[in-house]
């Protein structure tokens, strides 16, 4: 067949198939013409879920008489022009196909007036030759465009459709999802003439409380955490369920950049990893997130259904969302409830720009001793993902620009944290030939060993060989000088005037450690640097009881402060094998040592009663 340029009707037809897949696609790209011709009023009504009939209706500016054809014409758009417009995109459609697409598949007719004119005209097209009448109508300042019999011209498309109450519901969370975007515009949606949903405009944050209450409830309302941060040309706001308010599927997840709804699997991915500690694999985070980035670091060229989105610096966002989402949900969860706006009394906010809940003074911290092994009441962030398969999922990721890190100050958190995965990389210590006197048998529950020694079983504590080989690594850094690494993201405590001079007097310790942080006003300290290796440890959490540690220690050597922090990053410490334990503890600790602590933190396994209660049992296999 020779190569050939496709008709028109052909190629719109085509193109419908990419921008119109139900009739909720012709709302949504319909409601996105008339926000960007700026109405603040749209009336939405629907026919038989949208088969038969869908009419939308503004007040916006309108269209001239002389542009209504042209309007209905493939690439034909008033909102880019150039390529620098392209690099740059600030409305909610740019493409130019919508109309052409939805009238090649429909009986369209497109009603404007715009503000210089006296009457209005309509434009009527249909899907079959294309032609464009014109014709005088009566209509206000605004449009309405009514799409009727969609896909009547494509019979096998139209099969495809679901039933009314189907298509209907996938229209109602268009309109919904749009409704959150914009509280300024009234939005009114009826079906079979019957009115099913009413947005009010209004103040802001009073219109979004009320379009909250209806789509999520008043139960997302009650545990919510609210979430503001800005650094630079990136804003993120909005709302994340609390856990136990989570659902099993993705429908309660909205998201928009710069204002247009989207579904992106780089966001949704911070989102979920912000969450990974805190929800099983069989739910789904809920939430309501506006993310504002400069429009030339955005492209949202890349789905024809303008779905999705690239970022020019996408690792960058993802662990900017990514940090400012686990640091609200931790001050969130784990201390408590503060102040939240007038419209949502009851929801739980933390904001990361600059108020953060107040952590008691009289919080007691454990810190070890030679005794025993007492863990503090903290939740250590696990080493997260720098891939977006799940692979490396020790490997922390680096930022560009501010807060770069070196390679090799990049890759310290796995070397001190991760155990070798590679098992050929050391000799299992199962006989007593190796370089250890005990016999490793099994690890348990991660933080257990089980081990021979002279012919009795003993079941050992791994906490303190963590503790004891981490503290190790940290006192090896500190003799080569600890990276420090600004934070994407500074932290803000409200503390006791107590912690934060706790904070000043050990200001150079500190700082000699990696943690330099700044006091703006009365009460208040702001975290900007942290260790490189530690860089995925919640410090949100470590912070106040380690300034709680200090202010009981008038003189704390740094040793002392080493050990203490060597503690929390014990207890998140997990292992998976025998040969990788070996290797991973060996690598700072010689083996006596190693078998010390072992002995030191064990119990024995009474394997002589066992075997007692087992004669007992059964005495005929004894005598034999």
């Amino acid at each position: 067949m020779p190569i050939q340029i496709l008709p028109p009707r052909l190629a719109n037809q085509i193109a419908a198939g990419e921008v119109v897949e139900r009739p909720a696609s012709v709302v949504k790209e319909l409601l996105e013409n008339s926000l960007d011709a700026g109405a603040t009023r749209i009336q939405i009504d629907i026919l038989r879920g949208g088969h038969q009939l869908i009419r939308i209706r503004d007040n916006g500016c309108g269209v001239e008489k002389e542009q209504l054809t042209l309007a209905l014409s493939r690439h034909a758009t008033s909102k880019v022009s150039t390529l620098d417009d392209l690099e740059a995109i600030t409305s909610m459609g740019f493409r130019g196909e919508a109309l052409a697409s939805i009238s090649s598949v429909s009986r369209l007719i497109f009603t404007s007036r715009s503000a210089e004119q006296s009457e209005a005209w309509a434009a009527k097209a249909e899907g079959r030759d294309m032609a464009v009448e014109l014709l005088p109508a009566s209509h206000p300042q605004g449009t309405t465009v009514e799409v009727a019999d969609l896909f009547f011209n494509t019979p096998a498309r139209r099969r495809f459709l679901r039933t009314e109450k189907t298509e209907f519901n996938h229209i109602d969370e268009v309109v919904k999802r749009i409704g959150l975007a914009r509280q300024d515009v009234s939005i009114t949606l009826t079906h079979n003439g019957k009115p099913v949903r009413q947005f009010r405009s209004g103040d802001s944050d009073v219109a979004l409380g009320k379009r909250l209450q209806v789509v999520f409830g008043q139960k997302f309302l009650a545990q919510a955490i609210q979430v503001k941060a800005q650094h630079h040309d990136m804003q993120i706001r909005g709302w994340l369920a609390h856990p136990q308010a989570c659902k099993p599927s993705h429908d309660y997840q909205y998201c928009y950049v710069n204002g247009r709804v989207m579904r992106d699997k780089l966001i949704n991915h911070a989102v979920r990893q912000a969450y990974d500690e805190l929800l099983p694999a069989d739910l789904q985070p809920v939430f309501l997130l506006y993310f504002d980035i400069d429009p030339r670091q955005v492209d949202v060229n890349v789905h024809p259904a303008k779905h999705e989105v690239r970022f020019h610096q996408s690792r960058l966002v993802h662990d900017y969302i990514y940090q400012v989402l686990h640091q609200a949900l931790n001050e969130g969860l784990n201390w408590g409830e503060i102040a939240a706006p007038e419209t949502l009394p009851q929801s739980v906010v933390a904001d990361s720009s600059g108020s953060s809940p107040s952590f008691a003074a009289e919080a007691k911290t454990e810190t070890s001793n030679d005794a025993g092994y007492q863990p503090p009441a903290l939740r250590i962030a696990e080493p997260q993902s720098a891939s977006y398969d799940g692979r490396a999922r020790h490997a922390p990721s680096t930022y560009r620009g501010q807060g770069a890190v070196e390679p090799a100050a990049a890759a310290a958190y796995s070397q001190l944290m991760t155990v070798p995965a590679d098992d050929s990389a050391a000799t299992p210590v199962l006989s007593g030939d190796q370089s250890t006197d005990l016999q490793w048998l099994a690890i348990h529950q991660q933080h257990y060993l089980l081990f021979r020694d002279d012919g009795q079983l003993y079941l050992a504590a791994l906490i303190p060989a963590y503790q004891q080989r981490i503290q190790c690594a940290l006192i090896a850094d500190v003799a080569d000088g600890i990276v420090a690494q600004p934070l994407l993201l500074p932290v803000s405590f409200s503390l006791s005037d107590e912690l934060v001079h706790a904070a000043q007097h050990h200001e150079a310790l500190l700082t000699q450690l990696g943690l330099q942080m700044a006091q703006p006003k009365r009460g208040k300290l702001i975290l900007k640097t942290i260790p490189a290796r530690l860089r995925q440890v919640s410090w949100s959490t470590i912070i106040p009881p380690l300034l709680e540690f200090l202010s009981q220690n008038a003189e704390v050597t740094l040793s002392q402060l080493v050990k203490w922090l060597a503690m929390p990053l014990a207890t998140a410490q997990q292992t998976q094998s025998l040969a990788q334990l070996q290797h991973w503890l060996q690598e700072v600790l010689p083996s006596n040592e190693i078998d010390s602590l072992l002995r030191n933190n064990s119990i024995e396994i009474g394997l002589n009663s066992a075997m007692a209660e087992l004669s007992n049992r059964y005495p005929e296999h004894h005598e034999h």
